[in-house]
């Protein structure tokens, strides 16, 4: 099974998740309709993207990881967005002033001074973020708690980045949501494909700790964990 990509459609009857209230697929569209240029970073393979059509003049997505962006390329260019790859880190790969408007679903981190680099003045950020202590329930069960990690998805230290990079935060939004696991397959795919949910995991290395999470779900049915969503818009000063 293929976990390049952020199609989770391989966990349907297997595995559930809320979603959050705001709609953020929802919300995009109706931002890009309103834009002249737009940039969705960390688009994945382009699924959620592709769903928020149609987009403005100019729209580019910016995609790390190869797998990912080559699925994201396939998707997307045929609705006439730009796909880039790029590195992980470092300065994004256009210029200063280039969008108005900056998307971006579960990004794993934020560089928020490139996202103002690149806003034009009165220009927003909306995202969608990951945050504290998402699915922490599955990760202590592997490795224990990771205070120092979760607490870099804090609000309010996103907040006080934000603000540092010269971006006004004018609304921001946690809500916390649950999640079902009904087989160990699921939660298998589930930490292949969000990798750092459990850093290094293979089932090799955490074989007894997986054949004892089968048999308590086998036991007493669904693995409960939690997820937490941030909704996030900011805006660079006109």
């Amino acid at each position: 099974m293929s976990v390049d990509g952020w199609d989770f459609s391989w966990l349907d009857g297997r595995a559930t998740e809320q979603r959050p209230s705001w709609g953020y697929q929802r919300l995009t569209s109706q931002r890009y309709a309103a834009v002249s240029a737009a940039l969705d970073l960390h688009t994945g393979g382009g699924e959620v993207l592709a769903g928020a059509a149609p987009f403005p003049p100019t729209m580019a997505a910016l995609e790390t990881w190869p797998p990912n962006a080559a699925l994201a390329t396939q998707r997307l260019h045929p609705l006439g967005v730009v796909v880039v790859t790029g590195a992980p880190e470092g300065q994004l790969p256009f210029a200063a002033a280039a969008f108005d408007l900056v998307t971006s679903r579960h990004p794993n981190t934020v560089d928020w001074a490139e996202v103002a680099r690149v806003l034009r003045p009165g220009g927003t950020y909306l995202a969608q973020h990951v945050g504290p202590a998402t699915v922490a329930e599955l990760t202590e069960y592997f490795i224990g708690p990771q205070p120092e990690a979760w607490a870099r998805r804090d609000s309010e230290v996103e907040r006080a980045a934000a603000h540092a990079a010269g971006l006004r935060i004018v609304d921001m939004r946690l809500q916390r949501l649950r999640q079902e696991y009904f087989d160990i397959g699921a939660v298998v795919y589930f930490l292949r494909k969000v990798i750092w949910t459990v850093p290094d995991f293979t089932v090799a290395r955490f074989g007894d700790r997986l054949r004892e999470l089968h048999e308590r779900i086998e036991a007493d049915g669904p693995f409960v964990a939690h997820s937490t969503r941030v909704l996030v818009e900011a805006r660079k000063p006109g």
